[in-house]
């Protein structure tokens, strides 16, 4: 079981994210969605490995958050709210979450087995920093392509040439992105046996 910690970076000095962050988060196949646990923090559980990393790598794309990602058991039955569970997943996650608020990638995994959440933990991380990198331009790029449009169509759309396209997805990381994605989804699926 996964449990997601995510706590707003520097708060104190700026609005508060949590609101438009609920409402954006609300439609993600999580098996608890992320709810207000205190202040600017929200958590979410979750048991699909790839829906854990699309939605790190969204926040990290969104900047202002520090993610953490616990893995392990949770106290079954889950309550109807996110903040009302318990379990060692929920404690690997604020473990997890300070340990982000110091991270490179602003993400850090914590399980019981400590190579495996290492893997995974090292993986998020590596494409979290491309993530953090890309420009707005980059960005732009990759949000066509992932909504499975062609670099011609992207171009189009953009009013830039093909070559300007793939210009932009290569600054961007875009070809390392689908493969770290799956590399980190496995690494997670790993450390939750």
């Amino acid at each position: 079981m996964f449990v997601l910690t995510v706590d707003q970076r520097d708060s104190r000095n700026d609005v508060d994210r949590v609101a438009p962050l609920l409402a954006d988060l609300a439609d993600r196949a999580l098996l608890r969605p992320f709810e207000r646990t205190a202040g600017d923090e929200v958590q979410a559980v979750a048991d699909d490995p790839a829906a854990v990393v699309d939605v790190a790598l969204d926040l990290v794309r969104r900047g202002h958050w520090s993610i953490g990602i616990g893995i392990g058991e949770v106290e079954q039955p889950l309550p109807d709210q996110t903040r009302a569970g318990r379990g060692p997943a929920f404690e690997a996650a604020r473990a997890a979450v300070d340990r982000a608020k110091k991270a490179p990638g602003a993400v850090a995994v914590e399980a019981p087995n400590a190579d495996t959440a290492l893997d995974a933990d090292t993986a998020l991380t590596l494409i979290a920093l491309v993530i953090a990198r890309r420009s707005p331009q980059g960005q732009a790029a990759v949000d066509l392509m992932e909504r499975g449009l062609t670099q011609s169509e992207a171009a189009t759309e953009l009013g830039i040439s093909k070559q300007a396209v793939s210009q932009r997805l290569a600054a961007a990381g875009w070809h390392a992105d689908g493969p770290g994605r799956r590399l980190a989804t496995r690494l997670l699926e790993r450390a939750d046996r």
